[in-house]
C-alpha cells in the first residue's frame, strides 16, 4: 500500500494541530537559529496534551544479555532474529533459547562514538540488508545469508548504495521495508546541517529506493533517492496499517520531534526545530525536550507507535489514532533504549543500549526484552 499522500496526510496534520492549539494556543513554538530557546515543552499539567491511557503491556522478559552495544533487530521469514553490534561490527543470531551466535563480521568498518554497524533490514527473499560507517562514508550493503539457523553465514557483500556523509555523530542508520516494498533509509546530517536542507545531498534525508537501490519511478523528486528532506537525525520509522509513515527525530537542544512522513516533505532543519516553521515546513504532531526522550528505533504494534528512548530512558507509547499523545513506559528501569521492533509474534522487543559509553550498564547488560502487547 502507498504511503498517505497529500490532502489526506496534511487533513490529519491539521486536525492534529487544531487539537492541540485549542488548549495551548501558541505555547508549541519551535526555535529557528536566529532565535532564542523557547519554554520547555508542554505537559498534561500546563495546558498541553493529556497523557495518552496506557496500553496493555506485560513486564519485559530477558530474551539475550550480554551484547555490545546492540543496535538493530531484522527477523527473518521463519522468525530468526538477526541482532547488529554497533561498535564489533557483529551480525548476530539468536536461538530460542536466546544464545547469540556469530554469524559474520562486516568488514570495513568504522567505529567513532555513534558511527558504525547500525540498522538492518530483511527483503521477502531472507537477503540481509545492513547499513554501515566505512572508510569513504556510509553505505547500504545487501548479502545472501548461507547455511540455516543454527549455523548461517553471510555471502559476500553487495553494495546498494554508498557515499551517504559520515560523521562521529549524525549518521542516521535506520533501515526498513515499507508496506510498498521499497527499502527507506534514515540519514543525518552528519554535522553539516545546511545539507539537509540540499537535495542534492543525501544527508538528513529519508531515501527511498528499490531493492537494488535503485530510484523508484514514483518518487518525489526525479531521478533521486530522497523522499522527505529537513531532517537532523532519524532513527525511526514505522507504518500505520493504512500507510501512514512516522517518523522519529533527535532535536538539538530544544525539541525531540513525531513527524508523519509525507513524500517531498520538508522538515524544517536546521531553519528551524520543532512546530513553528511556518510555510513550506512541515510541523511535527508531537514533541519533547531531548532529556525527556531522544528517540531511536520505533515499532508500530497494533495500534501503538512504540519508541526506543536513549536519554529519556523510557519506552514511549504514542496512540495511532491520535499521535499528539503518549504515555511513558518502565521509565528509569532497563537504562538506555535503542530500538524497538515487532516481533513475529506480535510482542515487542526492544534493545538497551547501556554499554556504549555513554549509559550505566547493569548486570546482564546490554539485553534484549520481549514485552506482550495487547493493543
Amino acid at each position: 500500500m502507498e504511503p498517505m499522500r497529500g490532502a489526506a496526510a496534511r487533513g490529519i496534520r491539521f486536525a492534529l494541530t487544531v487539537l492541540v492549539a485549542g488548549s495551548v494556543a501558541g505555547a508549541l513554538i519551535g526555535c529557528s537559529a536566529a532565535a532564542p530557546p523557547e519554554p520547555a515543552a508542554p505537559t498534561a499539567t500546563d495546558g498541553g496534551p493529556a497523557p495518552a491511557p496506557a496500553p496493555a503491556v506485560g513486564e519485559p522478559v530477558d530474551l539475550a544479555t550480554g551484547l555490545a552495544a546492540p543496535w538493530s533487530v531484522a527477523f527473518l521469514a521463519d522468525g530468526t532474529p538477526l541482532v547488529s553490534e554497533r561498535d564489533t561490527g557483529r551480525i548476530l543470531e539468536l536461538s530460542e533459547t536466546g544464545e547469540a551466535r556469530e554469524v559474520g563480521v562486516i568488514a570495513g568498518i568504522r567505529t567513532d562514538s555513534e558511527a558504525g554497524l547500525l540498522g538492518l533490514a530483511v527483503d521477502e527473499g531472507d537477503r540481509l540488508y545492513v547499513y554501515s560507517t566505512g572508510a569513504a562514508g556510509n553505505r547500504i550493503q545487501r548479502f545472501v545469508l548461507r547455511g540455516d539457523p543454527g549455523g548461517l553465514a553471510l555471502g559476500s557483500p553487495e553494495t546498494i548504495l554508498d557515499g551517504i556523509p559520515a560523521a562521529s555523530f549524525h549518521d542516521g542508520g535506520r533501515l526498513a521495508f515499507g508496506p510498498d516494498g521499497m527499502l527507506y533509509a534514515t540519514t543525518g546530517d552528519a554535522g553539516d546541517r545546511p545539507a539537509s536542507q540540499d537535495l542534492g545531498s543525501l544527508a538528513g534525508k529519508i531515501l527511498r529506493m528499490t531493492p537494488g537501490g535503485d530510484v523508484p519511478a514514483d518518487n518525489p523528486f526525479d531521478g533521486s533517492l530522497v523522499y522527505s528532506y529537513g531532517h537532523r537525525n532519524v532513527q525511526g520509522i514505522a507504518w500505520a496499517d493504512e500507510g501512514t509513515m512516522f517518523a522519529s527525530e533527535f532535536g538539538q537542544d530544544t525539541w525531540d520531534e513525531l513527524n508523519v512522513i509525507e513524500p517531498g516533505g520538508n522538515y524544517g532543519w536546521p531553519d528551524v526545530e520543532g512546530t513553528g516553521g511556518g510555510d513550506g515546513f512541515i510541523d511535527p504532531v508531537q514533541q519533547w525536550n531531548p532529556d525527556e526522550a531522544s528517540p531511536s528505533g520505533m515499532a508500530r504494534v497494533g495500534d501503538t507507535l512504540y519508541l526506543a528512548n536513549l536519554r529519556g530512558q523510557v519506552l514511549r507509547a504514542v496512540p495511532v489514532a491520535d499521535p499528539t499523545q503518549h504515555e511513558d513506559l518502565f521509565a528509569g528501569e532497563y537504562g538506555r533504549l535503542r530500538d524497538a521492533v515487532a516481533a513475529p509474534d506480535g510482542s515487542l522487543w526492544v534493545l538497551t543500549n547501556n554499554t556504549d559509553g555513554r549509559g550505566s550498564p547493569r548486570d546482564g547488560d546490554d539485553r534484549v526484552l520481549r514485552i506482550e502487547v495487547d493493543g
